[in-house]
């Protein structure tokens, strides 16, 4: 199992429409093959700046649903409301 940590930071008021493209860009994610879980954790000192947690099988995995074009479609709605780009980490064992 790997663990994938995507940071963003969301412009400000942006915030309620930000989530609703996320939760529906989570439950896409969660229809990949080799999707696990995933959690979303907000800074407690900085409401805009969020971490997602998503547990993928296998790297491989994780890639394909990185590359898909369901993947590229939410990031086109998501990243317009990021004050900068995403930072994705991945962490296997």
């Amino acid at each position: 199992m790997i663990k994938v940590l995507i940071e963003r930071h969301i412009a400000p008021d942006l915030s309620e429409h930000y989530d609703l493209a996320a939760m529906r860009t989570l439950q896409t994610a969660m229809q990949a093959h080799g999707f696990i879980s995933g959690e979303v954790l907000h800074n407690a000192d900085d409401p805009n700046h969020r971490l997602l947690i998503a547990n993928y099988r296998t790297i491989q995995d994780w890639q394909r649903w990185h590359q898909s074009e369901e993947r590229r479609e939410m990031m086109s709605q998501l990243a317009p409301m990021l004050e900068t780009e995403e930072r994705i980490t991945v962490f296997e064992h």
